[in-house]
């Protein structure tokens, strides 16, 4: 798969677990019991597969591979979709913090975890559709046959070291899971 098409996969991958989240916080509004286990399997694919996989296969290869293409407007462009990445992982880590208060027994802090689940869940929706939109087409437009292969084999080598095959797996089966458990879907 090309890179560029690579990215918009994820994108729905993490789409997916972000309406997953958002059931998961109608439910907690709602009083509902949401195991524990389930809402740190979304925090751990948030995490893991939105931020530091996906994410920093943007912030390493992409982001610098656009600049080098000298794109239109591509500083301000990614100054913008770094801050966003920052905001999102401010969100994660508040709601970590919020489900830890919960294990140590301060029920209370549920309530309060949809919050920053809304937020976040906001942010990174308005944040793929940008990206989809604008910065991956601007890229699928400058980036020539080499250019796409070099990031091929960097997004490969980046998965490899950062997350390897079987954690990957892992996390996609992740989203199969709750999704068929919180959307009623198979993916």
């Amino acid at each position: 798969m090309k890179p560029i098409e690579n990215l918009k996969a994820e994108h729905e991958e993490i789409i997916v677990m972000l309406d997953v989240l958002e059931r998961m916080s109608e439910k907690i509004a709602s009083c509902e019991n949401i195991p524990m286990d389930h809402l740190k399997q979304v925090l751990n694919f948030l995490e893991v597969f939105a931020d530091r996989y996906h994410n920093g296969k943007e912030e390493n290869y992409l982001f610098a591979a656009m600049k080098e293409a000298e794109l239109p407007e591509i500083e301000s462009l990614v100054a913008a979709m770094l801050s966003e990445h920052g905001r999102g992982r401010g969100f994660i880590e508040e709601m970590k913090n919020l489900l830890d208060s919960c294990k140590n027994g301060e029920s209370g802090y549920i309530m309060v975890f949809t919050t920053p689940a809304l937020q976040y869940i906001n942010l990174l929706r308005s944040h793929i559709w940008k990206e989809d939109t604008v910065l991956l087409t601007m890229a699928e437009e400058a980036f020539h046959a080499d250019k796409v292969g070099l990031l091929a084999r960097q997004f490969e080598e980046f998965e490899k070291e950062e997350i390897g095959a079987d954690t990957r797996e892992r996390l996609r089966k992740t989203v199969e899971s709750l999704s068929e458990i919180y959307l009623q879907r198979v993916c």
